[in-house]
């Protein structure tokens, strides 16, 4: 299986030169790198030349690394019906850098790309309607971030006074940020192995 990966990797390469940076085996699937100026070209590609026929569209996403300069991972899986194929192709992008919208070539990447969009803040050009789908209009940020404080910058209630939804600013007493993780099993009055605080 992996020989016949590694195989169909160097044959896409080559109908793509130039594109491809890298071709690797990545849980039992080929994993393509390609460059973010060619990401349409290599969805075409991979969708029409009849050696490869990958017509379904499985789902895009992204992936942070907040230490890199290009941070984010664009993360694309499409599926070959007819070679019975799955496929994961990756290319790199910054907060300010679209990536092209693959909504001509597969039009169910719509809303993924809108979520894409909404949870990491990469953009695609070229989308119809690339706005929120996942978190509100007015919401600050993008969730899926790695830097996206995990109590959110703001509060979310119903006012029965005003009879309205209010947004707050967020504001936690910090004795409740000290946490121990040593144990969660603080209430248990019997030994657990492993346990370092359980015969304290």
């Amino acid at each position: 299986m992996s020989a016949e990966l590694e195989t169909l990797g160097g044959e896409i390469a080559a109908a793509l030169p130039g594109a491809v940076k890298s071709v690797k085996i990545a849980y039992g699937e080929l994993t393509l790198e390609v460059e973010r100026a060619r990401w349409l070209d290599v969805a075409r590609v991979l969708r029409d030349d009849p050696a490869f026929l990958f017509v379904s569209f499985t789902d895009i996403t992204a992936a942070d690394y907040p230490e890199r300069e290009q941070r984010f991972d664009v993360v694309l899986h499409l599926l070959s019906p007819k070679h019975n194929r799955r496929i994961r192709v990756k290319t790199q992008t910054d907060e300010d850098t679209p990536v092209a919208s693959l909504t001509g070539l597969y039009p169910g990447a719509d809303w993924f790309e809108r979520e894409t969009y909404d949870l990491f803040g990469v953009t695609f050009s070229g989308h119809p309607d690339l706005r929120r789908i996942m978190t509100d209009y007015g919401f600050d940020g993008h969730p899926l971030r790695k830097d996206f404080p995990m109590s959110g910058f703001v509060e979310v209630r119903y006012d029965d006074e005003q009879k309205r939804v209010v947004y707050e600013p967020i504001n936690l007493t910090q004795e409740y940020r000290k946490f121990d993780f040593l144990s969660p099993w603080e209430g248990v009055q019997y030994d657990l192995p492993g346990d370092e605080k359980a015969s304290k």
